[in-house]
């Protein structure tokens, strides 16, 4: 499988993020507004969390709280999990899985590059079986 540099030289290099100030209510209408289930929280230009859907619904929603009043601070997740960009498409698989998490930011060093999902595994897995049975088919029609 490929590094994780491949899949986001294919799509937009817009790294989605919010500072952890910002309230979850007005982090939801960026989710919503990009289209993405997770966004990258920055302070000072240094990652410090990540905050998604997820911890929306089980910190927020769930608990009754008013998405107006809470920052991103108060629900994101802390502990990040990152990859470097020549991680394989299967290891973060196998790390996602693990860790039971959709998302994982590309850092180089200190520099966020990007952040990808469980979709961008899942489609280069199959993009890769699809090459394979092409592959074989031409193989025994040969």
């Amino acid at each position: 499988m490929k590094p994780v540099q491949e899949l986001l030289k294919n799509r937009d290099s817009t790294i989605f993020q919010v500072g952890p100030s910002i309230t979850v209510f007005e982090a939801l209408g960026l989710l919503a507004q990009h289209g993405v289930g997770a966004m990258i929280v920055l302070d000072q230009g240094k990652l410090v969390g990540v905050v998604s859907e997820r911890d929306y619904t089980r910190k927020v929603a769930l608990q009754g709280k008013n998405s107006k009043e809470i920052t991103v601070a108060d629900i994101m997740t802390r502990e990040v999990v990152t990859v470097t960009p020549n991680t394989g498409t299967r290891a973060c698989m196998t790390l996602m899985s693990q860790k039971n998490i959709r998302h994982l930011p590309v850092v180089e060093g200190s520099k966020v590059l990007g952040m990808i999902s469980i979709r961008d595994i899942m489609n280069d897995i199959i993009a890769g079986q699809e090459q394979t049975i092409s592959q074989l088919t031409n193989y025994i029609s040969s």
